[in-house]
């Protein structure tokens, strides 16, 4: 690890289920940080005098079990690439598929899996990097990526940038679960949710986009308005099973996304310069099994937040593009803002 130019080095620790990052000092946000994955195990803010964990982050040994990526830098490619089939300029290229026969997050061994190289911390930051080969997982070209964690006095900055040797598909998301309750508070479906989209992006029954950009209006997907998500995921609509699991085309660059605790005491204000964020309201993490240091959770125990580009882009050339040629930077910033009541 090189240690900063200045300043104070984040707090390390070493045990069996691994190492974590510490960054940030109370009374502030305070970020833990595993290099497996490079993900947040912990995010925890100042709330009413006391201290309140907003994420369901789990320890090394607990990630290794579950499915949902908790926390985790996910890619090569974000969400789905169908069937696996990848055109790059013209090329075919097969990636490894999940179980589903589809390419979710990268495939089986994504950058999740992976554990990534501490290259630079301080009291308030830390920047992982990963070299992925040419081939990895199918995809050309070989990438350089990069995951750096600032903490601020109100919230945290999450930037993910890339590089390559070859031209190739790069779309970089955390997958950070959102939980912004008191204990006893309920679920995420007792919070109240806000997305600033006209569209989102319908899927078949495989969950991937059927190529339709379709309007919220008169929809349970209009988020415009702060809206209680039990009632969003409890409506009729042939696209909802269980819950959300959709990718919203933002407008705007102002806070796209407002996620509002069961009591109204605390407030996540979401901005990103991603054209699109996937909501999944959590209803499968009840397969989530931690016997470490943490319960086990509920379905609906947290909602991921996925800036990035739009789920299967690689078959859908007039959306926004993923592809990373020699001499360009992938770059995406995501701002997580706490407001307190």
């Amino acid at each position: 690890m090189r240690a900063p130019p200045s300043g104070r080095r984040a707090r390390c620790r070493d045990g069996r289920f691994g190492r974590v990052i510490t960054v940030g000092t109370e009374p502030g946000p305070v970020l833990r940080v595993s290099p497996l994955g490079a993900r947040v195990v912990s995010l925890t803010v100042p709330v009413g005098g006391q201290r309140r964990e907003v994420t369901c982050g789990v320890e090394d040994e607990a990630f290794r079990r579950t499915p949902h990526f908790l926390g985790a830098t996910v890619g090569r490619y974000a969400n789905r690439i169908a069937r696996g089939d990848l055109p790059v300029e013209g090329a075919p290229h097969r990636l490894a598929t999940q179980e589903t026969g589809h390419t979710l997050h990268g495939g089986p061994d994504g950058f999740d899996q992976r554990t990534w190289e501490v290259v630079e911390t301080s009291a308030d930051h830390v920047v992982l990097a990963l070299d992925s080969p040419d081939g990895d997982q199918g995809f050309p070209g070989r990438v350089r990526a990069t995951a750096r964690y600032d903490v601020r006095p109100d919230g945290v900055v999450v930037t993910l940038g890339a590089t390559t040797d070859a031209a190739t598909y790069v779309c970089l998301t955390n997958h950070t679960y959102f939980s912004l309750g008191a204990p006893g508070d309920g679920d995420v479906r007792d919070h109240r949710l806000q997305v600033l989209a006209d569209r989102f992006l319908p899927v078949d029954a495989e969950l991937i986009p059927t190529g339709e950009v379709a309007d919220v209006d008169g929809t349970p997907f209009d988020l415009r308005a702060l809206t209680r998500l039990g009632d969003v995921v409890a409506g009729e609509h042939p696209q909802l099973v269980d819950g959300l699991d959709h990718n919203y085309v933002l407008d705007g660059d102002a806070t796209q996304v407002r996620l509002v605790s069961p009591s109204g005491d605390l407030t996540l204000e979401l901005t990103t310069d991603q054209p699109g964020v996937q909501v999944y309201t959590g209803q499968g993490l009840d397969q989530v099994r931690d016997h470490g240091d943490r319960p086990d959770f509920a379905a609906y125990a947290g909602i991921a937040l996925e800036p990035q580009v739009f789920p299967d882009s690689p078959h859908h050339p007039e959306w926004p593009s993923a592809v990373l040629r020699p001499g360009e930077e992938y770059r995406h910033v995501t701002s997580w803002r706490f407001v307190t009541a």
